[in-house]
């Protein structure tokens, strides 16, 4: 698969969590946990379960800084 994105991130799930419509899948990139909110026809479609390496590709048109 090609993308456009930039911004990949490559690491193992951690977990997966399905909730009544949207599912939060949990990646570990290199100590870092990164959460993506997806639904849970993608996980089915995608395969994705705990142990699986994946990426998170990451698109924004906002980043936003506090302190």
């Amino acid at each position: 698969m090609k993308i456009s994105a930039r911004n990949r991130l490559k690491g193992r799930i951690v977990e997966v969590r399905k909730g009544a419509t949207t599912a939060h899948v949990r990646i570990d990139v290199n100590g870092t946990v990164v959460t993506a909110s997806i639904t849970n026809e993608a996980v089915d479609d995608l395969g994705l379960t705990a142990g699986d390496e994946a990426i998170a590709i990451i698109k924004a048109s906002d980043v936003m800084v506090a302190k």
